[in-house]
């Protein structure tokens, strides 16, 4: 049976080689029961679920999907999907490939053998995963050259929202991966902003957690309050620093990892590694 409704846009721009491309897009309305493969692609196909449901079927497990959710084929998967004979499914779809396509799809957090990402359901949470997909199947029909880069730039916002339905997939069970996954918010927090001078109070409010919460979470999985962690995140840059860069004097080093300080700078190196930047300097560039 054909579909109720088809359209597809190839890229403007033709590609067989490269870091990243998208190849087509387009979106359709499928009939009752309608059905594609058993079948093989060599290439990324992403499908997104705007209305409706339907079924997809890989060689080892069969999902049952509907609105807001999304299945990744990989190259070389046998898959079948089919549309449901009382609410047929209406999905848009985009293909990539190139040398990076591995790396982004893994970064996303699909697998072959967890291709599918579910509709997070939260009150309040906004998907605009299927107004990527329209403006970059309308940006193909326009067929400007630009419309190449656009694509690219669709589908990393794409696989960026598709990577957090899989996110809080993962933190479903229980509380434990939401600790850690917090954790680390924090974390690449720090590693982004130690060199300004940043507050805890002030992470605590860009993540959007309590500063007494987020310090009895981040103690009990790295063992260090949140205030030592990031002192001793500067300490140790600033170590590196003293090693690298000679030219710059202790100050100048202290101001480079967010304390301005230069007494203050000095007072906590010691209490990390029992002697003052100055003294370690020249314990470094001692010969012999």
């Amino acid at each position: 049976m054909q579909d109720k409704f088809y359209q597809v846009a190839p890229n403007p721009v033709f590609h067989d080689s490269g870091s990243l491309y998208v190849l087509f897009t387009g979106e359709s309305q499928t009939a009752p029961a309608h059905r594609l493969g058993p079948k093989i692609y060599d290439y990324y196909l992403y499908h997104y679920v705007t209305e409706g449901r339907g079924q997809f079927i890989t060689e080892n497990r069969t999902y049952k999907l509907s609105s807001g959710d999304s299945f990744l084929i990989h190259p070389g998967q046998l898959v079948s999907y089919v549309s449901d004979q009382q609410q047929p499914w209406h999905y848009h779809w985009v293909a990539f490939a190139g040398e990076q396509a591995a790396k982004l799809v893994r970064q996303t957090g699909f697998r072959a053998d967890a291709p599918v990402a579910r509709s997070s359901q939260q009150a309040g949470v906004t998907n605009q995963i299927g107004d990527h997909l329209s403006a970059m199947l309308q940006a193909f029909y326009t067929q400007k050259d630009s419309s190449d880069l656009g694509a690219l730039g669709y589908l990393h916002l794409i696989m960026a929202e598709a990577s957090e339905q899989l996110t809080q997939q993962e933190a479903l069970p229980g509380a434990e991966s939401i600790t850690r996954r917090t954790v680390k918010q924090m974390i690449h927090y720090m590693s982004s902003q130690y060199a300004h001078p940043v507050s805890i109070e002030d992470m605590c409010s860009s993540i959007g957690y309590n500063r007494a919460y987020m310090s009895r979470i981040f103690k009990k999985e790295t063992g260090m309050t949140p205030v030592t962690y990031l002192l001793k995140l500067r300490i140790d840059k600033a170590r590196q620093l003293l090693r690298e860069r000679p030219e710059l004097s202790t100050q100048q080093i202290a101001a480079s990892v967010g304390l301005t300080d230069a007494l203050y700078f000095s007072k906590q190196f010691r209490r990390f590694y029992s002697v003052s930047p100055s003294q370690y300097r020249a314990s470094i560039q001692r010969p012999g």
